[in-house]
């Protein structure tokens, strides 16, 4: 059988579904943010940070930076080691690593590689939704608080409403109460579970049930981002709706457990008529680098170290529980890398007096409470973060 050669443009051509789209390039993305009175301003940020906080996450002064869900642990050894290696030939256009990166990943889920669009992180892929279903208008359902990418985006750039759903008593995602919002110009359902800021995942079982029969009225847009901190992440997945051919979008990210927050490297996984859809909205894994796709390869479902860095997280994340116990403060039982809780003063007072101190969180606002969000760090870290705390607490 004689061995075929493709050049960039062959590549390209042949890998749409895997790696985005030439589309990018026309008019259709510019069309899409045009449709909105306000697109000179979307510039595809969540949870906007104000200059200052990023000016001063910047500095060398922060010695816990705890605000932005990253994992200190990683990448793994097997990533780093990868990633050396395609320095070398890094001049060439990484067309092989990554056809083979969404053939892995498609193998691990059953599914072909022609379900799975590959992104520099989850967060274009998002963005890549946000333009083709906020040109559309109507409205998006989701809960609220939750991860802003999608329906913060949608709603301030394009014309879609926000059908915002409180979430249960115990923080989770109110599936019932988001099903039954659901009317005639409804054009996407976001469900981000693990759910971010709260930490909080719902009933896999009947989260599944939920994503088939939702997604047979509109599509269901599920973001795993923190999938891998759970104990059974495969169980607890959609990705079972997508082979069953439903209507659902899940996307997926390494920059979580698998350490790759600065080297950007994610995956969304849907039927193909609708990563057809969404391609001219995304540059899909060409915006990857050889040596993100290569570091990402490697990786890729190391079990041992996803177990350590797992292990590690939830030491620090026991800590962190120690200390606001001991302090009186409540907080979220969180399934994730970051934990939620209650504070007893003004949100932005208390994230400025902390960044005072060396150490960067977040806030944020809701059921009439201020709540401070902390992202898990080295055991270093959260010591500091409990010498600040003491100190305002």
């Amino acid at each position: 059988m004689a061995t075929r050669t493709l050049n960039r443009r062959q590549w390209i051509k042949n890998s749409t579904l895997v790696t985005g789209s030439l589309a990018f390039l026309s008019g259709s993305l510019s069309d899409a943010f045009a449709s909105s009175s306000s697109h000179s301003k979307y510039i595809g940020t969540t949870e906007t940070m104000s200059g200052e906080m990023i000016r001063r996450q910047a500095m060398a002064d922060i010695k816990a930076r705890l605000s932005a869900n990253e994992n200190p642990f990683g990448p793994s050894e097997k990533a780093k080691k990868a990633l050396i290696e395609a320095i070398d030939k890094s001049y060439q256009y990484p067309m092989k690593t990554l056809q083979t990166l969404a053939e892995k990943i498609a193998e691990y889920e059953q599914l072909k590689a022609e379900n799975v669009m590959l992104g520099a992180g989850s967060g274009p892929l998002l963005q890549a939704a946000v333009a083709y279903f906020g040109k559309m208008g109507g409205n998006l359902v989701s809960g609220d608080p939750t991860y802003g990418n999608i329906p913060q985006d949608m709603s301030e750039y394009f014309s879609t409403t926000w059908k915002k759903v409180p979430l249960t008593s115990d923080y989770k995602l109110d599936l019932d109460a988001m099903e039954k919002a659901i009317d005639e110009k409804t054009v996407l359902m976001y469900v981000c579970n693990p759910n971010n800021p709260t930490g909080t995942t719902v009933d896999s079982t009947k989260l599944k049930s939920f994503c088939e029969r939702v997604s047979k009225r509109v599509p269901v847009f599920v973001d795993e981002a923190y999938i891998d901190y759970l104990d059974n992440p495969k169980d607890a997945s959609v990705m079972e709706c997508v082979r069953k051919g439903s209507n659902v979008m899940v996307a997926r990210t390494f920059s979580k457990l698998y350490g790759f927050a600065g080297l950007r490297v994610g995956y969304m996984v849907a039927q193909t008529a609708m990563l057809e859809a969404l391609k001219p909205y995304s540059k899909g894994g060409r915006s990857i680098s050889a040596t993100s796709g290569s570091a990402a390869l490697a990786s890729y479902q190391d079990a041992e170290f996803l177990h350590e860095a797992l292990k590690k997280t939830t030491e620090s994340k026991e800590y962190l529980y120690k200390i606001l116990k001991k302090q009186g403060y409540e907080y979220i039982p969180s399934s994730t890398n970051f934990v939620l809780f209650p504070i007893k003063t003004d949100g932005k007072k208390f994230v400025e007096e902390m960044m005072n101190r060396g150490v960067s969180v977040r806030f944020w606002k809701f059921n009439d409470k201020n709540w401070c969000r902390v992202s898990i760090g080295l055991m270093d870290e959260m010591k500091v973060f409990e010498e600040a705390f003491l100190q305002i607490a």
